[in-house]
């Protein structure tokens, strides 16, 4: 009776050992891939204007963009109707719900959103402020869903090229009238309104566009 416990208890280890075995796992990976591009990404920026240098407002600096917008006496105000334009190229409709601009001389700076880069925002029925020298409320803006090719952007009116300067390292539309509906670009006017009396100075900072995706 003893031997035959024992052999059963030995029978259920071996059992035991087995589905342990059965269980067990290769060593298994997966490859992943991921890009940073200054001019290509999901939501990229086209440069437009021209600054006094003769170089796009928007630049390309160390893989950095950045806007260049010049150096003026006090007193002047500056506009870019078109300092450059937002690219939608997710395959989903995008809102932006903010804008903030940090650093010295924000107070000085205006920006805009609208759909003609050939006229100021004040005579483009289409314009919104988002941001008027502080945080300044706004509905959010729709970019819908792009097409995932960074060589050109779409609305109803038509498709914009938006080729690679490689000079400068930056995408670029100089053709585009106004956009159409259905546009998965804007551009953005920004203006600086220098007052009288301003310090001498070289004025650097940032502007953050928050994004999210339409629910």
């Amino acid at each position: 009776m003893d031997v035959r416990k024992k052999i059963l208890l030995v029978g259920i280890a071996i059992a035991m050992l087995s589905a342990a075995i059965a269980t067990q796992y290769a060593r298994v990976s997966i490859a992943y891939e991921y890009g940073i591009s200054a001019t290509d990404g999901a939501i990229r920026f086209i440069a437009r204007d021209t600054a006094p240098d003769g170089k796009y407002v928007l630049q390309n600096s160390a893989n950095t963009l950045k806007l260049s917008l010049g150096s003026f006496a006090p007193g002047t105000n500056k506009t870019y109707t078109a300092a450059f334009g937002i690219v939608n190229e997710e395959s989903f409709n995008i809102y932006l719900y903010n804008v903030s601009v940090t650093g010295s001389g924000n107070q000085y700076i205006k920006i805009w959103l609208h759909k003609n880069p050939n006229v100021t925002a004040s005579n483009d029925a289409s314009s919104i402020l988002v941001w008027n020298g502080d945080y300044t409320t706004f509905s959010n803006i729709t970019f819908y869903a792009g097409n995932n090719n960074a060589g050109n952007a779409n609305s109803d009116a038509g498709t914009i090229l938006t080729p690679l300067d490689a000079v400068n390292n930056v995408r670029y539309n100089t053709t585009s009238g106004s956009i159409g509906d259905n546009n998965d670009y804007w551009w953005v006017q920004v203006s600086i309104d220098i007052p009288n009396g301003a310090s001498d100075a070289t004025y650097t900072g940032n502007i953050l566009f928050s994004f999210t995706s339409v629910q």
